[in-house]
This record gives structure tokens, C-alpha cells and sequence, in this order.
């Protein structure tokens, strides 16, 4: 592990509702980040862990708590500063990709550092670099509506990873995917985990792609329940997944 804390996270409360009539999702969550880190979530429907995600990715704010971004508290940032935030240090890989479809998937995965006025040159290089790791070189000139759903995602990752951000956050990154695809998609993440260096936190309830994090922390009624170490044998560690599933006894869908 880095001795680099990427997101620090402190008493992290979260509840919705008028006062008297308060629906506490997240009652107080503890957790620490470090540069390289490959971290899943999981929990039964209901227990916080997608106001989790919203929260430590900016898109809502806490009641309680703080998150330390490298240092700075992200909860007491203004809303201008925030958006400089999410586009420079952070990387988002949804479910439903997200890819625009007037625009080929080079053009797509180069968008953000276009955005932030790089070169074209420094763009193509890039994208190049990200789309041999992910499989996508001969597909580069292609539109979103003539991919596979897989390729498309792969694209979708190659466009959160491509300004190198702090942390990459996924929400359910496999859920519309068949299981060649999102085996696919885990061994590149798995890929720029090891070889770039990028840390990820992925939002998932399928415990095969859980094992392929490092460590896997589980929810369950707003608190952080326990957690679970990679070993050597991803195999066993998928096992292990699965058994606390079972012993939770709830619905992970």
C-alpha cells in the first residue's frame, strides 16, 4: 500500500427528509484512501452505498462528516471550485457509458483533455496509449451506435482515466454488461491498477467483480460492517465474497 492518502473520510452522516421526519442513510462512516488502492463497495439494496458514491464523487453533499481530497475538505468547497475538482482530479465510469453518439470513440475518450485546451497531438497520444491497454486501437474511428456494449464501456474508462486523475470512482461499472464483457473490462481495470498506478473505488453488488479489488468493504444499514482481503487466490477470495452475502442475508441486486 502507498503511504499516500488519496481521500480521507471522516464521520460521514447522510439523511434526507424534514426534520422530525429523517431517513438516515449513511450514520457514520470511516474511511481512508491510499494512492493505488482498488476498493469495491458492496451491500444489500438500501444500505448507502450508492449515497456513498454520490457523496465522495461531489454529486451530493453530506449532513455530517468530512472528506479530505488530498488534504482538502471537499465538503466546505464552493460549487465553482467543485466542478474544477471533478474535472482535473476526478474520473467517472458509469453503467450506461455515457458516450456521445455524434462523436467517434477517439474523439469521445479524448473530451476531457480537449476540454482542458491540450494539444491534439498530446490527445492522440494519449488515447492511443489508453486504447491499446483496453483493446480499442482498430476501433477508434468507430461511432458509439457500432460498438458492443463492452467496447463502449472500455471506451467510457478510457475517457476517466485519460487526464489522470486522483481516483476513479465506478457505479456499476459490469451491470449492463454479458460476463465475456465485463471480465474483459475488470482485467483492464485490474491492468491501469497495477500498471498505472490509478486508484479506483467501484460501487458493485456482483461478487465476481468485487474479487477483483484488493479489498472489498460491505454495508449494511448505513454503517461500514466489515471488510475483506485479497489474497493470492482470487478464486478464494471470490468464495469469501460470496459467503458474506450469504451470511448478511439480504438482497444484494
Amino acid at each position: 500500500m502507498s503511504n499516500e492518502k488519496i481521500l480521507e473520510i471522516k464521520h460521514l452522516t447522510k439523511s434526507y427528509g424534514n426534520r422530525g421526519f429523517q431517513t438516515q442513510v449513511l450514520k457514520g462512516i470511516d474511511l481512508d484512501i491510499y494512492k493505488n488502492d482498488f476498493i469495491a463497495i458492496m451491500g444489500p439494496s438500501g444500505s448507502g452505498k450508492s449515497t456513498l458514491l454520490n457523496i465522495l464523487s461531489t454529486i451530493d453533499k453530506p449532513s455530517q462528516g468530512t472528506i479530505l481530497l488530498n488534504g482538502k475538505d471537499i465538503t466546505k468547497t464552493r460549487n465553482k471550485e467543485l466542478s474544477k475538482i471533478r474535472r482535473d482530479k476526478i474520473g467517472f465510469i458509469f453503467q450506461d457509458y455515457n458516450l456521445l453518439d455524434t462523436m467517434t470513440l477517439q474523439d469521445n475518450i479524448a473530451l476531457p483533455l480537449s476540454l482542458n485546451g491540450a494539444s491534439n497531438k498530446v490527445c492522440i497520444e494519449k488515447t492511443l496509449q489508453l486504447a491499446s491497454i483496453f483493446g480499442l486501437k482498430g476501433h477508434l474511428k468507430k461511432y458509439p451506435y457500432q460498438l458492443s456494449g463492452g467496447q463502449k464501456q472500455r471506451g467510457a474508462t478510457c475517457r476517466a482515466l485519460i487526464s489522470d486523475p486522483q481516483i476513479i470512482f465506478a457505479d456499476e461499472p459490469t451491470g449492463a454488461l454479458d460476463s465475456k464483457s465485463s471480465r474483459d473490462l475488470l482485467e483492464c481495470l485490474l491492468l491501469v491498477n497495477k500498471r498505472e498506478q490509478a486508484t479506483i473505488l467501484m460501487v458493485t453488488h456482483d461478487a465476481l467483480s468485487a474479487s477483483y479489488a484488493k479489498d472489498v468493504y460491505f454495508l449494511s444499514d448505513g454503517l461500514i460492517k466489515c471488510r475483506l482481503s485479497c489474497g493470492d487466490d482470487r478464486k478464494e477470495f471470490y468464495d469469501r465474497i460470496i459467503e458474506m452475502q450469504a451470511s448478511m442475508g439480504s438482497d444484494f441486486s
